[in-house]
């Protein structure tokens, strides 16, 4: 199968990534890049603006505008707390420990620890059946972006590629306008018969649900009969759908992997992750899981830059512009020379910046000349004159991954450091495209 030619992955993050991500598609946009692009891979907060855009009937221009009033307006945490759901959870626990509490002050007072027993047992055993917050979720995302829209209304072309976590195989799950499929129900030998399901009417704001499934806080997705292709299969299998982060938090993997469908010889990736920084103590164990959660997905990260970014110019892989929100633009330059010292910039890139000869065999000591003639060739100070001040940036980088409206500030700074990073990347690590 030949590879697209040019794919873009957009990473997760709540809210945050969703305004970053934002960013990243208004300069493609504005350098007449996001019009070639084959292939929209996205995860989470990147999947909600992802479908978005790809549900978008409108000019570039007016669906920007609108996404970003919604992100500064619509609050899926709101939209929890005022739900049925909510309130018949909450009810559900007042009652038992308000009847716990008044038995204490009378003479069963023997029964109020076995009713909070009780309690706990039909909490932790029903949770989910309880209080389903993934149905508020997708419910507050189709009301706010989706409309009751199907995979089927989504655009043919950049083909969206909408990842989640399969529980199940532990691979990736993966919803689109063409399929949704884990390719072990195709592929592993465990599962034949292979199993094929009906995606032209399963909802986008449930696949983006699936998307986005942070482990421990939202109840896992799974598929219903109706979308089995054999109706048989729903007893074979039980897909558990989770956070499209546990497995790829950036994207990347479907766009890079050899032989898949989602496969791009050119990838851009808009990552919406802060850099891992040193935290607190943790007091309890919901924290606990919480930050090991998002250790496993930094190491994801790790491993996944060092596979598709750190490699020796001479092993043939992806050519891929790479942005995250942790870095600053100062450092992007610097950067890209020392991975030339270090032999990870194919020729082909070398060649596009018309670097000459001597600086190439010895880029150690022309790194002064390399770089001021980099600044030129990718308009670095036009770039460095719209660059976030210090304080901004470092808010940025720590604002939280949720899905609470977010201050117009917070959402117009997110919006231009992508800016800048994906002019600078792009213009550094795909000249060719330009």
């Amino acid at each position: 199968m030949k590879p697209h030619t040019l794919g873009i992955s957009l990473s997760g993050g709540g809210y945050r990534a969703s305004a970053f991500h934002l960013g990243t598609l208004k300069k493609l946009h504005e350098l007449g890049i996001l019009q070639k692009a084959e292939v929209l891979s996205t995860i989470s907060g990147g999947s909600i603006t992802g479908a978005a855009w790809c549900l978008s009937g409108s000019d570039y221009e007016t669906f920007h505008d609108e996404m970003v009033l919604k992100l500064k307006t619509k609050s899926v945490i709101r939209y929890i707390f005022s739900s049925w759901i909510f309130i018949r959870s909450a009810l559900f626990l007042v009652i038992f420990l308000i009847g716990a509490l008044i038995l204490t002050f009378t003479c069963y007072a023997f029964l109020a620890f076995p009713v909070l027993i009780v309690f706990f047992i039909l909490f932790f055993k029903f949770q989910y059946s309880i209080f389903p917050v993934s149905k508020v979720i997708e419910k507050a995302y189709d009301d706010f972006f989706y409309k009751k829209s199907t995979l089927k209304d989504l655009k043919p072309s950049p083909i969206l590629a909408i990842g989640s976590s399969n529980l199940h195989t532990g691979r990736p799950f993966t919803f689109s306008q063409k399929k949704m499929s884990d390719s072990s129900y195709v592929f592993r030998e465990e599962f034949n018969p292979p199993i094929y399901f009906k995606h032209e009417n399963f909802p986008v704001a449930r696949a983006v649900m699936a998307s986005s499934c942070v482990p421990f806080a939202f109840t896992p997705i799974s598929i219903d009969q109706e979308f089995y292709a054999d109706p048989a299969d729903y007893k074979r299998i039980r897909p558990m759908l989770v956070d499209g982060g546990v497995y790829d938090n950036q994207g990347i993997q479907k766009l890079t992997q050899v032989g898949s469908s989602y496969a791009c010889e050119m990838v851009i990736t808009s990552d919406a992750g802060g850099n891992f920084v040193a935290d607190k103590t943790y007091t309890n164990v919901i924290a606990l899981l919480l930050r090991t959660v998002d250790l496993f997905m930094y190491r994801i990260k790790t491993f996944q830059m060092s596979k598709n970014l750190y490699q020796p110019a001479d092993v043939k892989r992806n050519q891929v512009a790479y942005l995250s929100l942790g870095w600053r633009i100062q450092n992007c330059i610097p950067g890209f020379v020392n991975n030339m010292i270090n032999n990870m910039i194919s020729k082909e890139i070398l060649d596009a910046h018309r670097l000459k000869p001597e600086w190439i065999s010895d880029p150690a000591k022309y790194n002064n000349e390399i770089r001021e003639h980099l600044e030129k060739e990718v308009h670095y100070k036009e770039i460095l004159s719209r660059d976030l001040t210090d304080a901004e940036w470092e808010h940025v980088r720590v604002t939280e991954t949720n899905l609470r409206a977010l201050p117009e500030k917070t959402v117009n700074d997110l919006i231009r450091h992508a800016e800048n990073l994906t002019e600078l990347q792009v213009r550094l690590y795909c000249p060719g495209i330009l």
